[in-house]
């Protein structure tokens, strides 16, 4: 039996050794233009989110959740919001502390379960920062109640997730550029198939995925109380797939 919280702990932590794009640290530069009131962060890969998905961040108290890597955190914190970090990788929660020691930023770090905000009393947040990051887990339901009880009244969640069909095709023909439906949803990479299998087309170190239904993603925030109020699509900017349909998602949501 694999524990994934360990697991993709570990694994997130091989990635910042390994340099992966999620885990570079944003330049002196941008946070500079941030305190400037000129800023911009992805919520999925290549899209920026539109800047009226934000709340005032001037004294705003926002959670970046599963959000560690020196990236998103740091851009709020100069933006001048009260800023949590919150990510069950360490090294990545390291480069949000990289980042705010090299510009004399305050970010509070923590270390943790995104299904799981329990440090956290009821309305302790003005805004939510959720990227690209469910697809590590393998249920929803319990992030979307845990995001609804520590957002304050009038506060907004904004999250990126996967487009489910993303999850349908053969992985080894997609990278040859055609799409042979082969996987049945909800994917695990955990019962989809097999340790080998897994090994010889991911790599022993590389995160266990899930994909999640839309059903989950969208009506699991409704039946948490959220109002769904903005939603965006973008596409990957790597792969043949981009001419084709969009990989990736956004909602912003309403705690009323």
């Amino acid at each position: 039996m694999v524990n994934i919280l360990q697991f993709n702990k570990e694994s997130w932590d091989k990635l910042v050794d390994a340099k992966d794009r999620w885990t570079i640290p944003v330049s002196r530069e941008e946070i500079e233009s941030a305190k400037a009131g000129k800023w911009q962060v992805l919520l999925t890969p290549c899209k920026p989110v539109p800047r009226d998905w934000f709340p005032r961040m001037e004294g705003s108290d926002v959670l970046c959740l599963a959000s560690g890597g020196g990236q998103q955190a740091p851009i709020f914190a100069a933006a001048g919001a009260n800023v949590t970090s919150f990510d069950n990788s360490p090294k990545q929660l390291k480069q949000d502390q990289f980042v705010a020691k090299r510009d004399s930023l305050k970010i509070r770090t923590i270390e943790g379960d995104m299904a799981d905000l329990s440090v956290f009393a009821d309305e302790s947040f003005d805004f939510i920062f959720n990227p690209v990051s469910n697809c590590f887990i393998p249920e929803l339901k319990p992030v979307w109640n845990e995001t609804f009880r520590v957002l304050r009244r009038g506060g907004t969640m904004i999250v990126g997730f996967v487009n489910p069909v993303e999850f349908c095709f053969d992985s080894e023909l997609a990278e040859k550029g055609i799409y042979h439906i082969k996987y049945c949803l909800p994917y695990s990479d955990l019962t989809s198939i097999t340790k080998e299998e897994r090994i010889r087309l991911y790599g022993p170190d590389e995160p266990v995925e899930f994909s999640h239904t839309l059903e989950e993603q969208i009506s699991g925030q409704l039946e948490a109380g959220f109002y769904l109020i903005g939603f965006f699509e973008d596409f990957r900017d790597d792969e043949i797939i981009k001419d084709y349909m969009p990989s990736f998602m956004a909602t912003r949501s309403l705690k009323p």
